[in-house]
């Protein structure tokens, strides 16, 4: 049965007669007895007793009438959530990251998201090292970090994880090794791309953890003066091969596994807790969780 009969049905046992009721329904009092008569011929029973001044239902009408309330009262609660559902779609989200590096591949994640999701809008700040202070402060809404927050108003949620390689030159002294020691690091000269060291993962997990410190550490300037500084033989680099895809290699050189069960890096994205089970916040974190898991 069409909705259209169930709104009819419920106008007119709530109007009282036709004339209010063609008004409400925005049709000719003809139009709405032909579409009665047509419903009445299909169930084969009658729904209303008609009179001049007032129209009433029959005993099967009356049934009709709680369903039709009933019917009508669901889609409208249907509506209402879908609404709600659409308004909780619409956001604009901050988005940061503790390194730099980390931003390879976001812009091709945001025109995605774009296409998919036009009422979300994300907008990237400068990479920060203050990420779980500037959540908390309301400043970025969404963080990528490789350490998990311990507030309870920030949640951490794991979406990757990846293998630091140490990058040298073929004509390095370590080269000829199957993997690094982090006694190996004591006489190095480690390049970094940025500090403090508490953000870089050789360091913090497996340097620190050793009481080992490199003889020197320096940060280069950008990721292609790094390769140009390990090209020359002037030091170690330590970083996972996706975040050198865009650039060449120099042929000269190679990696090598951290540790002998290599190095690993999780990354997680940090949200604010209450914001949760946004919509908007939810569909950013299950598209970016699927996009990077194929890195």
């Amino acid at each position: 049965m069409e909705i259209k009969y169930f709104r009819l049905i419920k106008t007119i046992a709530e109007e009282g007669n036709i004339v209010n009721s063609s008004e409400k329904l925005f049709l000719t009092q003809s139009a709405l007895s032909h579409q009665l008569i047509v419903l009445e011929e299909r169930l084969g029973f009658k729904v209303f007793h008609r009179s001049r001044n007032k129209w009433k239902l029959t005993e099967e009408g009356e049934e009709l009438y709680k369903l039709a309330n009933e019917v009508l009262q669901s889609i409208e609660k249907g509506f209402n959530n879908i609404k709600h559902i659409k308004e909780g779609s619409k956001g604009t989200i901050r988005l940061s990251t503790e390194c730099s590096t980390f931003y390879q591949g976001i812009p091709r994640f945001i025109q995605k998201m774009g296409i998919l999701y036009p009422e979300i809008t994300i907008e990237l700040t400068e990479a920060t090292h203050q990420s779980f202070t500037k959540l908390l402060s309301k400043d970025i809404d969404i963080a990528i970090v490789t350490s998990p927050s311990s507030s309870k108003e920030l949640l951490s949620i794991k979406f990757y994880e990846d293998d630091v390689m140490a990058l040298m030159n073929n004509e390095h002294s370590l080269a000829s090794k199957k993997f690094l020691e982090a006694s190996d690091f004591l006489n190095e000269h480690l390049i970094i791309q940025s500090f403090p060291l508490s953000t870089v993962s050789v360091y913090k997990h497996f340097l620190e953890p050793n009481n080992v410190d490199p003889i020197k550490i320096s940060a280069g300037i950008h990721t292609e003066i790094c390769l140009e500084m390990i090209a020359a033989n002037m030091g170690i680099m330590c970083l996972p091969k996706w975040v050198l895809t865009p650039f060449k290699l120099p042929d000269n050189v190679t990696y090598k596994q951290i540790g002998v069960n290599g190095l690993k890096r999780v990354h997680y994205l940090v949200v604010r807790t209450a914001d949760r089970d946004k919509k908007y916040i939810d569909d950013f974190v299950s598209n970016f969780e699927e996009d990077f898991s194929s890195k």
